[in-house]
């Protein structure tokens, strides 16, 4: 049900399809038990979609304390540089459960680069329908796993998407619907980010979640959700949506009390947490863990973006919202964990950067270092 849920959506507002489980047959010494199951998602099957795709190690990614009380949810140490690895495991593996020749995703980033490496490795096609400013270091990426790419303006990419699952029966791994819905399975791969966490941590105050149609920031909260109803937390945490004010249409949701919203995109350069509109799925996990919207400026996210790199962590700038929506919300009670979605080699800035050439003379060399506060 790629679509939508076929009896609560509506023409102007389409609801995604939840996947439910038999929480009762599941045995909780599961999550003791699943560090030593190996890499992949594999280890939560049970709390899974079936895993028909082969995997590539997606998950176990590591936990970071910058600070007494913050961390860092790395998630660029996943096989394809971002939390997308997670999505595709399971949506490539529906592809590969209801027999279709390949899948098709609109995407001008992770996503896009994520989806071609899992149908690759299942042995299936991936058409990636971009957007007309495709960076350089994405469309290498999509070609190198053999992805048919086809860069067109912005307002093309969904329809296009639609036309080409009706004539060809690719499989859709992104959205096809007017409001956001995405692919059913989708968030059942991100909440095992909550399951890790969980292991590393216990149940944090708060979660900080770079976010565009809301998905990550839905599945990180549903994990969270199945573990207190298994009786592994008491407590759940606040999950704070980070979104550039550039594109905020979660927050617009949010304001007017309504399931999503559209809103017109400003500049950002946080182009992988762009998006016009939002999904319920957003206003689900904000309302029901008594979170917030976090509107960020690019500044902000620059700041937080150099805050991480000094720390060790170069992220895209998108990844950075995590932080820079922790670094507005004062007095939080317990530890917090900030998502960091992607590698910084996902920046459209990469390769843009030439440092000139010193001679080796000291003199020279004296004269970089001392320009750079280095002293002799």
């Amino acid at each position: 049900m790629t679509s939508g849920c076929p009896r609560t959506s509506t023409a102007e507002v389409s609801y995604p399809v939840e996947v439910d489980y038999a929480y009762d047959q599941v045995d909780p010494f599961l999550f003791a038990t699943a560090a030593g199951r190996g890499g992949g998602l594999d280890r939560w099957a049970p709390l899974l979609p079936p895993l028909a795709a082969p995997g590539l190690g997606e998950g176990g990614t590591p936990l970071i304390e910058i600070e007494a009380g913050v961390f860092v949810k790395d998630e660029s140490r996943n096989p394809t540089w971002s939390h997308k690895d997670r999505l595709n495991r399971c949506t490539v593996s529906a592809a590969v459960t209801t027999g279709a020749p390949g899948v098709v995703v609109a995407s001008s980033g992770n996503h896009g680069a994520s989806a071609a490496a899992y149908a690759a490795r299942a042995g299936l096609r991936c058409v990636v329908v971009a957007g007309p400013e495709l960076p350089p270091a994405v469309d290498s990426f999509l070609h190198a796993y053999g992805a048919v790419v086809l860069p067109v303006p912005w307002e093309a990419r969904w329809p296009l998407t639609r036309k080409i699952v009706e004539r060809t029966g690719l499989h859709p791994v992104s959205n096809l619907t007017t409001t956001h819905t995405g692919h059913a399975f989708g968030p059942e791969g991100y909440k095992t980010i909550a399951y890790e966490i969980h292991q590393d941590l216990g149940a944090p105050a708060a979660v900080f979640v770079p976010t565009a149609y809301g998905e990550l920031l839905f599945g990180v909260w549903k994990g969270f959700t199945e573990l207190r109803s298994l009786g592994l937390i008491d407590r759940l945490p606040r999950m704070y949506a980070c979104q550039p004010t550039a594109a905020a249409p979660l927050a617009e949701a949010v304001r007017r009390g309504v399931p999503a919203a559209h809103v017109t995109v400003g500049h950002t350069e946080a182009y992988s947490i762009v998006s016009p509109v939002s999904g319920y799925r957003g206003v689900v996990a904000v309302e029901d863990s008594g979170g917030q919207v976090l509107e960020l400026s690019d500044a902000q996210l620059e700041a937080a973006h150099g805050e991480l790199a000094r720390a060790g962590l170069w992220t895209e700038l998108s990844s950075a919202a995590g932080l820079a929506g922790l670094r507005t919300v004062p007095d939080l009670d317990g530890p917090v964990v900030c998502i960091s979605t992607s590698s910084g080699f996902k920046n459209r800035s990469v390769g843009s950067q030439s440092t000139k050439t010193v001679s080796p003379e000291w003199d020279d060399v004296r004269s970089r270092l001392h320009a750079a506060g280095i002293r002799d």
